[in-house]
């Protein structure tokens, strides 16, 4: 549909749309990821190429006024809610206790990195006459906790602390944090596997052939082949309807909470899917696991993901005030030299060590989706790491959210 706002049209993109959208851009990501080597050899992760690419060119049409595209983001918050749960279920805490000191060792680094980013930011803008308050929007608000954190406290710290544009630079360092996090974290991989030489899972063993068709998927109808193994569109459902109960129960407990303590949006949904996961476990009662689960989560992140790139307006980075531009290009820089000194290199140069980091540089300067998609970047070219992936998981979407949201609290009263 197209309006006129003034003399420059706009086009809006309804909810439904966007994800139509979303898919085109993907798949055009996958096209010239394909047809670019540089792409594919940087690992750039397809949602960024395809994505990028659209919103370059909205960025143009609109900054020389143009045209203007709204696109409705409704389903793109449902996808990460959706994302997020599938995390959740994910998380057995069996599975958690075999990440061990691995999973504790990452927790406190990433930790320690959200004192940095806070401490950071707030000496850059008092030393350039500023208010330190915007140090905080630009440093652990918007790179450790993303978009989500980055909404969720703009307004509280312009109401409580006074802070004029509190969440449009919030929401704008959460951009560039994000755009960032995903140019540089599939290259940092692969400088850090070549330049040390690490070992992969397929040089250590064979990979394994591509999957075109899931294993449970049987072509043949007839009864006695579908009476052997379940049909896959039955492991799809079972994940979805899982998925959609821990979200609506989730709301419940995020509306609980949000009285006590300012967190993401997916936090509630989380803590349900966790429980669900778990009870499963330990009584025994039933599953929550299998290809279904990990295709609704794929799907969610591709989804989300491309979605949220479409939406970025990389125009309005052009106005950022110098000190942002100065707080953001330190933050850049601090996690680069921490990726490298402590999560690549204090955690062992393995290849786990790799994933951890460019895991590490999606959700602490963007979001968790970020992290997981420059590792799907990586284990594409060069194996899968399961611990890595859970430990990457839990910390970045779940317990590093809670220790940053009381870090940001405690920041504000300074």
């Amino acid at each position: 549909m197209t309006d006129m706002a003034g003399t420059v049209p706009v086009i809006a993109v309804d909810k439904v749309q966007a994800v139509a959208l979303a898919v085109c851009t993907y798949y055009f990501g996958v096209w010239l990821k394909g047809k670019v080597g540089v792409l594919s050899r940087y690992s750039i992760p397809s949602p960024v190429v395809g994505g990028m690419s659209f919103a370059i060119v909205v960025s143009f049409l609109e900054y020389f006024n143009i045209v203007k595209v709204q696109i409705d983001s409704t389903l793109q918050t449902v996808l990460m809610l959706g994302f997020f749960t599938t995390i959740g279920l994910m998380a057995s805490l069996r599975v958690v206790k075999d990440g061990g000191r691995l999973l504790l060792g990452f927790l406190l680094a990433v930790t320690v990195l959200v004192f940095l980013q806070n401490g950071m930011g707030m000496a850059i803008a008092e030393a350039m006459g500023f208010d330190k308050h915007y140090g905080i929007l630009a440093g652990s608000v918007s790179m450790m906790g993303g978009l989500g954190t980055a909404a969720a406290f703009g307004p509280y710290f312009e109401e409580t602390y006074g802070i004029t544009g509190g969440t449009a630079v919030a929401v704008t360092a959460a951009t560039f944090g994000m755009v960032a996090a995903l140019l540089i974290g599939g290259p940092f991989g692969e400088w850090c596997i070549r330049r040390y030489k690490v070992k992969t899972p397929d040089e250590v063993q064979q990979p394994e052939p591509e999957l075109h068709l899931p294993d449970d998927m049987d072509t043949d109808i007839t009864e006695q082949h579908a009476s052997a193994k379940p049909n896959f569109t039955n492991e799809i459902m079972r994940a979805v309807s899982v998925t959609a109960l821990a979200m609506g129960l989730g709301t419940i407990v995020s509306n609980f909470l949000g009285h006590y303590i300012t967190l993401p949006a997916y936090i509630g949904a989380m803590i349900v899917a966790t429980v669900i996961r778990n009870v499963g476990d330990f009584s025994g009662m039933y599953k929550v696991e299998g290809k279904g689960l990990n295709a609704v989560a794929d799907i969610t992140l591709v989804l989300f993901v491309t979605m949220a790139i479409n939406n970025l307006k990389l125009h309005e980075l052009v106005h950022l005030a110098l000190p942002l531009v100065v707080i953001l290009a330190c933050q850049t820089i601090l996690m680069l030299i921490y990726a490298w000194t402590v999560l690549f290199t204090a955690f062992g140069r393995s290849y786990d060590a790799v994933m951890l980091s460019v895991g590490g540089i999606g959700f602490s300067m963007g979001a968790t989706a970020n992290g997981l998609a420059n590792m799907q970047a990586i284990s594409e070219k060069y194996g899968s790491s399961p611990r890595a992936w859970l430990i990457v998981s839990v910390v970045g979407a779940f317990l590093i959210d809670l220790i940053n949201a009381v870090v940001i609290t405690w920041f504000g009263t300074l």
